[in-house]
Parts: structure tokens; sequence; C-alpha cells
């Protein structure tokens, strides 16, 4: 049998409103929609169509009063249905004929519609309508599938159901399948006890039965026949068995009696039921109101997606009007179950259930359940009626406007729109004199030139081009001193010049109002923040960004465009810049200037001559745009390594601003503010308790990481916390951290698509799109208990050993080693110059001079003028120390493997000589930079800050430097110089004075000269040739 949906009305009200039967009506229609079995339709009368009215009827509750909703202004016709008489439903009916229901159960207080297909059953329940008792159990099948209309065994039905009354019945079907749809009515819970089944002995068969055809018109119940109840009322009734004082004796069978007693021998089901009857509860407990309270809120929600919803709240409502809802819960639970499509085993827990608080957490769980079915299936309507909506409309208003244009022969072509598309675009921006005129004169000729003439694309991009640069539109710069500072501090530590620079450009705009382009240019080591503070800066000032690379660049084309003569032709960099930035004032960063090459292109580093000079770049011509562009208001920032690769004529076009390395304590306090916290992000620990202690980041600047930048000291802190997430997931498991937990349900179908494909990873599948998705995978947590402390005893165990043992190259220096100090593209460097005698110094050695270390020809050239003034300063100051006439020195700079060259390294390699030469080892903590003469001048260098911060490195507590570097030495931040004495010097005596403090001039007479002593023989042969000559 089919179901319909169902109908919530009184049973004791005088007639079913004519609204309630317009929301029956629809209710059934949107079943219908729903796949669910449709109500069949009544037969008609051939005369009068009398069966018309029959669902009504059916509909319209229990009550025989006539008349409708509408005050009984309405007149029935004579040939609807009988109405029904207000029925007087017993207490206790302990055997009724049981019905079996599919797919849904029925609920006190809700009507509902089966379809009773068993001609057997069908003359029964006429039989029952005719005698006035229009009772019947129904009990939910639980095979959903079953269409049965009788019971065989208790086992294929649930034993819960509901005490029905007949309310109205009517013919369905066609042809030869007759069939009545009965409107049930339940009152109350019954507990299916025993079952008489319809192949019991003695009965009819079904050919015996006389069974009358179904009738055209619908049958009403008889008015049931009121008897005073005798019994006490009580959730169960006595059994039908005869009373017996003997406990051992054996129950009488069931036999048919009471109402039912003249179907005793009709092939139906009969049962002897129970009542069941709600446990009591407590209305004011705090979960039985929250229960309610969230039942009704998700009424509500349902209902704002959901019309038919809407409707049976409303008819709930309204019969809930004489009542607060609170006081009867048990009718929420089952309204909500009754009205929802769900599952049947969840609707019939709802039912068996007598505990209020059970059932109204059960009916919670299936009033969710449709709330989310209602908000999938309005989101599916939603979008399916977006795009129909959506390209009918379209369709619909293109016909119009196309019979309109083709009416008033206004039919234009997509030229004539492309060229309105231009002329708006370049309404809107403020285009110089000069541009205008060029580009009037394009759009003339893109309107005369035919859409497939080759020239209409050339002239159609340029017009683009031309309409998407932001003439005349600049952002609104911040000039908040306070505001620069703050988010410069924010970004990077440090930088202090860099920073002076930036807040002054800023002040001058204060004051001014406006600012023109500056150049810009950072020269400074790798890793120490040149190109990331360019980003900084523009966040600062509040202007667009933009950055290229010019490294390896070879064609000037890049820079100046494309003549749009050549196909596939574009403007330069700096064009496209603007065009992304959309303003004339962005900061434009040029990356590794130093590094642009040169090709048989042209030469890019010239091409910059004119776009980073502040005099020329207001007219910038590009190759391509072929008008002048006014860059005066961009802020280049360019960067670089070193100065020397670039052309004299561009340095001199841009300010150089010098960075130098990072010392211990800049990096730090830039470890422990930026790169720690990075790091440990990037590698999921973020909310792990997984800690590295200063001391080991300490101990990876001195160990591991000594170069100028905080790149490599990045890369390491990485390792680091990559290793403790390898070593946390190791200690834990994996089953902590299982791939079912990481998957999403698309990323776990694309493994398993992929799972099936065995063909080589090289080649793409041809399903390649079943295989990815956009989230394949969530981000897991690790447990709260997890705790790591990276020390710097355990350090070794996540970098390895150390890369650097100790602070210097020597501890002790021997004599014939100085330290120096060296610039580098890195930054600076320690440089240890290395003296040696290559043989034992006796009368008859000769002296040589031999130099190793890759040294380049500026630094061979400073070796030779160190060897001769060495030999000059000893022939002086200690004439009779013959060393130099005699030794046999070879002078060697470690690090063979890098090139080296420069004179800052004079007074270095001077001292080491004199010091192997004297026999006195130097002060390993001091060290020296300065080019030197032959005369013992001391002249100027570069690099001292880069220099200061290796020395410093390197643990050195003097530095000897020219006195023309002294304004450079006061400039150094504090911070670099602590701890270390700074000696500006002018001459070598100077040097020599602090490298040899406590020389005794006697003994350094005198200290080679027991190894240079002429042998005695020797003499007498001196003798002899003497006495001969």
């Amino acid at each position: 049998m089919r179901v319909a949906e169902p109908m919530r009305t009184q049973p004791d009200e005088e007639l079913i409103s004519e609204d309630l039967k317009e929301a029956e009506e629809k209710s059934e229609t949107d079943l219908e929609a729903k796949n669910k079995p449709p109500e069949p339709t009544p037969i008609p009368s051939a005369t009068d169509g009398k069966a018309a009215s029959s669902a009504g009827g059916g509909g319209s509750g229990d009550s025989g009063a006539p008349g409708g909703s509408d005050g009984g202004n309405r007149k029935r016709k004579s040939g609807q249905s009988i109405a029904l008489a207000k029925p007087s439903v017993p207490d206790e009916y302990p055997q009724v004929m049981a019905i079996p229901i599919a797919q849904r159960p029925l609920f006190p207080g809700f009507y509902k519609a089966i379809t009773i297909r068993d001609p057997i059953v069908v003359a029964a329940v006429q039989e029952l309508l005719k005698k006035g008792q229009s009772y019947v159990g129904a009990f939910l099948l639980k095979d959903s599938a079953s269409n049965q209309d009788v019971i065989n065994d208790p086992s294929e039905v649930y034993d819960v159901g509901t005490f029905c009354q007949i309310t109205g019945a009517f013919p369905a079907g066609s042809g030869d399948e007759k069939a009545l749809q009965a409107v049930l009515y339940p009152h109350r819970r019954i507990r299916l006890s025993e079952l008489l089944p319809p192949n019991r002995p003695g009965v009819k068969t079904k050919d015996s039965v006389q069974t009358s055809p179904v009738p055209t018109e619908p049958v009403a119940a008889e008015e049931a026949t009121k008897t005073e109840a005798d019994e006490k009322k009580g959730d169960v009734v006595a059994s039908f068995e005869e009373p017996s004082g003997d406990k051992d004796a054996v129950a009488k069978p069931m036999v048919a009696s009471g109402p039912t007693a003249f179907l005793s021998d009709w092939p139906v089901s009969l049962v002897n039921v129970e009542n069941l009857v709600d446990e009591p509860f407590d209305k004011r407990s705090p979960t039985v109101r929250a229960l309610v309270s969230e039942i009704v809120n998700t009424c509500r929600e349902i209902g704002t997606v959901n019309q038919l919803f809407r409707d049976h709240i409303s008819t709930f409502a309204m019969s809930q009007s004489a009542s607060n809802i609170q006081d009867e819960p048990a009718k929420l639970a089952d309204f909500a179950a009754a009205v929802s499509v769900g599952e049947m085993e969840d609707a019939q827990g709802v039912l068996s259930a007598l505990n209020i608080e059970t059932r109204l957490s059960k009916a919670l769980e299936v009033i969710k359940k449709e709330h989310m079915n209602a908000q999938l299936s309005s989101k599916i309507s939603k979008d399916v009626e977006t795009k129909i909506q959506k390209r009918q409309r379209e369709y619909w208003l293109m016909e119009q406007m196309k019979g309109i244009k083709r009416e008033l022969g206004l039919e234009s072509d997509g030229k004539d729109k492309l060229v309105e598309k231009f002329k708006e675009k370049a309404n809107k921006l403020a285009m110089p004199d000069a541009v205008k005129k060029v580009f009037d004169e394009e759009i003339n000729k893109l309107g005369t030139l035919e859409p497939a003439a080759s020239e209409f694309n050339v002239t159609r991009n340029y017009l683009d081009w031309l309409t998407q640069i932001p003439w005349g539109q600049r952002s609104a710069e911040n000039f908040g001193i306070q505001h620069a500072r703050d988010v410069l501090d924010e970004d990077h530590y440090g930088l202090k010049d860099v920073k002076d620079r930036i807040l002054e450009f800023i002040a001058v705009g204060k004051l001014r109002g406006t600012v023109e382009g500056k150049i810009l240019c950072m020269v400074g080591p790798p890793g120490v923040g040149k190109t990331s503070i360019g980003k900084s800066i523009a966040r600062a000032l509040n202007r667009q960004y933009y950055r290229f690379s010019v490294g390896g660049l070879t064609d000037v084309a890049e820079i100046k465009g494309h003549r749009r003569t050549y196909v596939g032709a574009l403007p330069g960099r700096i064009i496209q810049a603007l065009k992304k930035c959309q303003t004339e004032n962005p900061l434009v960063l040029i990356d590794e200037i130093d590094k642009i090459g040169r090709g048989h292109q042209g030469d890019p580093s010239s091409a910059l001559l004119e776009l980073l000079d502040p005099e020329q770049n207001s007219s910038f011509l590009d190759h391509y745009m072929d008008v002048p562009v006014d860059l005066s208001k961009v802020l280049f920032v360019c960067t670089a390594n070193m100065l020397d690769t670039i052309p004299r004529p561009l340095l001199d076009r841009m300010e150089v601003i010098q960075l130098s390395g990072y010392v211990s304590d800049e990096k730090m306090a830039i470890a422990d503010r930026y790169l720690s916290p990075q790091a440990k992000e990037l590698s999921g620990l973020k909310d792990v308790e997984v800690n590295i202690d200063k001391d080991a980041i300490m101990e990876l600047i001195n160990k591991y990481c000594r170069e100028s930048g905080v790149r490599n000291l990045k890369k390491h802190i990485e390792k680091v916390y990559r290793k403790s997430a390898l070593r946390i997931i190791q200690d834990l498991g994996e089953d902590v951290f299982s791939e079912a937990q990481a998957m999403t349900p698309e990323g776990k179908d694309a493994a398993t698509e992929a799972a099936k494909e065995k063909t080589d990873p090289t080649i793409t599948p041809e399903n390649i799109a079943n295989e990815t998705t956009e989230t394949p995978r969530v981000a897991l947590k690790v447990p709260d208990s997890v705790k790591l402390d990276i020390t710097a005893e355990n350090l070794k165990d996540f970098v390895g050993p150390p890369v650097f043992t100790s602070d210097r190259l020597y501890e002790t220096t021997p004599p014939g080693v100085a330290m120096g100090l060296a610039w580098t593209q890195m930054g600076g460097a320690a440089l240890y110059v290395e003296s040696i005698l290559e043989s034992a110094l006796s009368y008859n050695s000769r002296a040589g001079f031999e130099r190793t270390g890759n040294l380049k020809a500026v630094m061979k050239e400073s070796t030779l003028i160190a060897y001769s003034f060495a030999k000059g300063l000893m022939a002086k100051k200690f004439p009779q120390n013959k060393f130099f006439e005699k030794a046999r020195i070879h002078l060697h700079c470690p690090e063979g493997a890098v090139q080296k060259d420069g004179p800052s390294a004079g007074i270095t390699m001077a001292s080491s000589l004199l010091s192997l030469a004297l026999d006195k080892p130097l002060d390993p903590t001091i060290a020296m930079t300065g080019e030197l003469t032959v005369t013992g001048k001391v002249l100027r260098i570069g690099g001292l800050r880069e220099k200061t911060v290796a020395a410093r490195r390197a643990g050195a507590k003097m530095i000897i430097f020219p006195r023309d570097n002294t304004s450079d030495w006061l400039e150094l931040p504090e911070n670099i110089k602590e701890g270390i004495d700074g000696k500006p010097v002018d001459w070598y005596k100077d040097v020599f004075d602090l490298v040899f403090p406590e020389i005794d001039a006697a003994e350094a007479n005198t200290r080679w000269k027991k190894e240079l002593t002429k042998p005695p023989k020797e003499e007498l042969d001196d003798m002899k040739e003497l006495e001969h000559a």
C-alpha cells in the first residue's frame, strides 16, 4: 500500500478549514515531486461526479458537522461524501483489525491517507464502516518495499503502532486494479501483543468471501455508538483470555471477540493490542525545554527554505493555538517526525519512545536531517534557477536588442563597439596634449580599417596599451614620519642608513606636498635585506610596488620596448609596471643591476641611462609607445652586490647606500624576531611547543653561519624545525598522523583514481582531471603534550657537526703570520697572510721570494711593494740584521680556491714579513687593513664597515686602518664598534709601533747573527785570497 503525506488537525474540531484542505492538496503535489508514490485519484461518478470531493472528505477530519471553514456559507452538492458525525473514541479497544503501513509510520494526531489493494481487506474495511466500528491498528512494515495489506507474522512489522480511526474512504485505481483509499486519523500509541493471522484455521478462502465491488462514491464512517467505559482507563487493557485461578493452566488460544468478532472467519489480520502511555515528565526540565526550543528553531529555519514545510508549521500552530507548545512537548516531537522525510527506522524510533526526553532527542535528530536536506535542496534549486534565468534573460534581451536595432537600422559591428570602448576609457584619463593627439589619430585610423586587415590588430593593441597607462593617476602617499618608521622597523632590523634616507625623502614630501622620483641604489652582500626592504618602503609610502630583475639581461627591448612593426611587439618593463600598478608614482625595484649583461641586441645598461636620469625620465620614450611618458614621479630602487661592475655613467645617476653585513647581536635579533617564527610556521609547528634556545641560535651564528647576511642562518633554522617535525612524527607514530585524517574527501577520491593508474609517472594520464583537486589535504594538529627544546648541546643532532670550530684561524699566531681584513661580495672576511722560510739560514744561502694563494695582479704588486718596504725598513732600523739578504721566503694567503685582489693588504703583508724577520709573533687579536706605498705611506681603503664586522666575528680587539678612513669609522654603529679599539695610522711606522710595541733593537740586530756567521774554514780561505792578492 502507498502512503500519502501527513496532515495535522484536531479530532474534536467540527470541520477542518479550507486552508488545511489546500495544504493537504499542496502536500500531495510536492510529495509527488519528491518521487513518492502519488495519491490515487478518486473515481468520478458517471452522472454527478460525487467522488470529486472524496479526497476532501477523507482529509476533513472526523467531525460530522456540516459546513466548511467559511462558517457554513458554502452549500454542499448532493453528490458529495456524507459528513462524519463526531466520534466517541473508546479508551480501550483490545482487539482491532491490523493494517500494515509501508515507508512511514503514523503518529497520533496527524492524518494520513493509505491505499488498500487487497479486495478482502477492502471488503472488511467497508464492513467495519457499515457497523460503525471504524477503528483499525496501523503498524509499520519492516520491509519498505512490501505492499501487502495483511500481516502473516508479527516479525513482519514493528510491534509499536497507532490506534487509528477511518475518517473517510473513497475508490482509487483504474481498470481491473480497483483499490480503496482510506484516510486514517491516529489517536494513540498501541503495542501488538498477539496476532490472529489471516491464514488461521477456520477462515474462509478468498473465493468464498462475498466481496462487494468497490463503490464509485466515497464511503463515510458511520457514527459510533457512545458506550460508557466500565473499565478504568489505563495503558494496558485486559486480555481476551478467560481468567483462570490456576497459574499453571495453559492459556487459551486467541479468538476473535468484541467489535471485530464478525471478522473471525475473514482472512484478515486481527491483533490484540495494549495501550501505551507516555512516561511522566517534568515540563520545567531544562533538557525538555532546550530540546523543544531547538526543535522549534530548526522547524522555523526549514520553513524559510521550504514553502511546503512552512504550511505544515502554520497548520500545526493553528491547531495548538489554545495551548502552549511547551506544555505539550510530546505533540511537538510527533509533529517533527511526522512531517520529516527521513529514514523509516528513525521515524519508528520516535513512535516507539515513551520517554519524552528520548522522543524529543530522536525527533530533533530527524528534524536536523530534514534541515540539512532542505538546505541542500534549496541550494540546488536556486543554482539551477539562477543559471536558467540568467541564460533566458540574456537570450531574451539579446534578441530584443537585435530586433530593435534591426528595425531602426542601427545594427553596428564589433568595430564600432571597440572604438566606443577606447573613447570611453580615454575620457577617464588625463592624457597630455601630445598623447591625446596621437590617440585621436590612431582612433580615426582604426575606424577606417577593416577588421580583417593586419594593421587593424596592431592599431587595436596599441590603443589598448595607450589607454591602460594611468595618465594623471597617482596614489595618495602617506608622509607620516612615525608611520614610516614603524613600518620599516617592523619589517627589518638595523639598516639605519636606508631608513634614515627614506625618512628624509618623506620629510621633504611632507613639506612640499609632493615629491619627485628618486633613484636609490642599495649595495651590500647577499642576504642583508636589499630586495625585501623595497617592498617595505612601498608599504611605508603607500605606493604600489613592482619588481623586475635585470640580472643577465642582454636585450635593450626589455627596457625600451619593441618597435610596433614587429610581430608580438610589447612595451618595455617600465610601461608594463605602470599598467600593472595603475598609478604614475609606483615604487619600481630594479634588482641585480650590477649583473646586467650585454649582447648583440644592444647594451641594456646604456638604455637605463635615460630611465634612471632624473633630468631625462620626465619624457621617457618607449619604442613601442612612441609618446613621451613621465617617469619623474616614480621612485626607483636598485640593488647590487658590488659597484665595480656597474658602468660609471649609470652609477653617477644613482644615490648609493651601502649596506654592510650583520654582526652577531643583529643576527640574533633578526633570528628571534623574524626568521624563527616564520620557519616554525612554515614547518607546521606554529602552535606546537618547539623552541630554539638563544644559546642554540648563537651557536648557529658562530659555528655554522658566519657570512654577512642571514640567508644561510634562515636555512639552518628551517632545517632545525624540519628535523623537529620529523622527530615528532617518528616518536608519536604515524597512527597519530594517519593519512586518512589528512586527506579531504576530494583528496581521497583523487588518490583512489590515481591508485588505479599504473602508468609511468613521466606520462600524463588521460583522466588527470579526476586525479587532481584544489584542496587534497588539510593540516594535522600536533597533540598539546608534545614539547621539544633545541639547545646548544643537542643542536648538532639537527644540523650536524659545526663548520667552524674556533673563532679565529690561529688562536696563537707564530712569527710570520698576520691577520688582515678583506672585502668580498659576501661581505667582509678575515684574510691571513703567512710567511715562512723555505730553507735554513746560513752564510751561503741565497735570498728569494715566492708568493701563492691565487693572487691577482694588483695583489701581486702589493706583495712586491711590501717585500721591498720590509727590506728597506730592516736596513734602516736594524742594519745588522741581514735576514732579507740570505732568506728564501714563501708568502701565502690561505683559501687558494678563492681569487684575491686589491691593494688593501699592503700593511698586513709588510707586518707578516717583518714578524718573520724579527722572529716576533704578532698579537692574534690585532687585525689591519691599508694600502702601503714603497715609502711607507698608508693609503685609504674601502669597505671598512664590512671589514670591521669580519674582525668582530674573528674575535679581533684592535683594528688598524688608514687615517683617511676615520670618518667611515665614526659613522659605524656603536654595536659594531663595541669591544674593538680602532687605530688610524698615516705611516707604517705607526703600524710598527702598534704591532711591535716593545721591540729591543739590540736583540733585533743580533737575532740571525749566529746563523749567518761565516765558518772558520772559509775565513782562512778568505785570508789566503787576500794575501795572494
